[in-house]
């Protein structure tokens, strides 16, 4: 079906095997897997298969490198440039953490701040 493998694979699920599974359905020379989910379980990769130039990698957080990309992240939400405020759908004090629990369990809820002294 795809004529020796697939160019990119990404394993979103954090299970180990799956991530085998992933890694092996790549193109030999130049496939790339992708590994976002983890459970921490060591994995088992064929050594002659990365020899042959599979690639597999991680990402966290999408690639982001806290100490060069936060400070431009802010940077950018100072200067309005970047629109967080709209992800924000609830501001409750800090004792009704239960509730801002409740809200995002049923759906109702994207971001809440919680606010100590308020």
């Amino acid at each position: 079906m795809t004529g020796g493998g697939v160019d990119y694979s990404f394993e979103c699920v954090g299970l180990a095997p799956l991530l085998t599974e992933a890694f092996i359905s790549t193109r030999t020379g130049s496939g790339k897997t992708v590994m976002l989910g983890t459970d921490l379980t060591p994995i088992s990769l064929g050594s002659f298969d990365l020899l042959r130039g599979r690639h597999v990698c991680g990402n966290m957080f999408g690639g982001l490198k806290p100490k060069l990309d936060i400070p431009i992240l802010v940077d950018h939400y100072l200067k309005k440039e970047l629109n967080l405020d709209s992800f924000i759908t609830h501001e409750l004090k800090f004792e009704e953490i239960n509730k801002a629990f409740d809200l995002l369990e049923q759906g109702k809820s994207l971001r809440c701040i919680l606010w100590m002294n308020k």
